[in-house]
């Protein structure tokens, strides 16, 4: 609980949820459409220039190349800490000269992408704007499934076949995942009733295992304030449940 408290300690010091963190992505693309904001997956069939580098960003390059030639064997992520540090104490005067060339790069990256605009199709448009709601809503459902991974949500229950196929995958013989997958796939179907009913039997107490935890899950979210996470329908484990063969 002082774990869960904590992590929702972090989001609401951001002031949003994870997940309302990245409510907003995208929405820089006005309609018709404003290309100063281009995903990077733009198109596969367009060329497009590639996103300038900030200020920050240009000068840890230039930097981190710096450090690694003098300490090879340093790790990554200690020598960015490093020039994190010097960035915060660099005068505002060198600090303009990394802005100004990332301005004029903004620039010239604007410009591109006007001209590329106007090379564009009504129906290029149209797919676009497909692409970009498609790969919109993608990020905004794996940010929804880190949030709820980090915050602890229980996994879902198994089936009598999941449980089935994840025990005996690895038991099967040397082949691809596919094969493997055919080969378990088909010993399931062979089996009796009676061996069926071991895993069905499993399956059950996976489901009365999720519905406790979820709901002591649940009540923690109540009590910081996410209602947003609750179920539409509480959900209670059946008696008795009947797998189809």
């Amino acid at each position: 609980m002082a774990l869960l408290r904590g992590v929702w300690g972090v989001l609401s010091a951001l002031g949003k949820s994870g997940a309302a963190l990245c409510a907003d992505c995208g929405r820089r693309l006005r309609s018709p459409f404003s290309f100063v904001y281009v995903p990077r997956w733009f198109s596969s069939t367009l060329s497009y220039p590639k996103k300038p580098m900030t200020s920050y960003v240009r000068f840890s390059k230039e930097q981190l190349a710096i450090f690694k030639a003098q300490n090879p064997a340093a790790k990554n992520s200690e020598l960015i800490k490093k020039i994190a540090e010097i960035w915060r104490e660099l005068p505002d005067a060198e600090k303009k000269i990394y802005e100004d060339a990332y301005k004029a790069d903004w620039q010239a990256y604007k410009e591109e992408i006007n001209r590329i605009q106007e090379q564009l199709t009504p129906s290029q448009l149209v797919s676009l704007e497909k692409e970009i709601m498609q790969k919109r809503l993608k990020k905004k459902a794996i940010i929804k499934k880190r949030e709820l991974t980090m915050l602890g949500k229980p996994k879902r229950p198994r089936s009598a076949y999941n449980i089935y196929i994840s025990e005996r995958f690895q038991e099967a013989k040397d082949g691809s995942s596919q094969l493997k997958l055919k080969t378990v796939n088909e010993s399931w179907k062979n089996l009796s009733c009676s061996q069926k009913q071991v895993y069905i039997q499993l399956a059950e107490d996976d489901k009365i295992r999720y519905y406790n935890e979820i709901k002591s899950w649940e009540e923690q979210m109540v009590e910081v304030g996410r209602n947003d996470l609750l179920r539409r329908k509480m959900m209670k484990p059946q008696a008795k449940s009947t797998e189809k063969s």
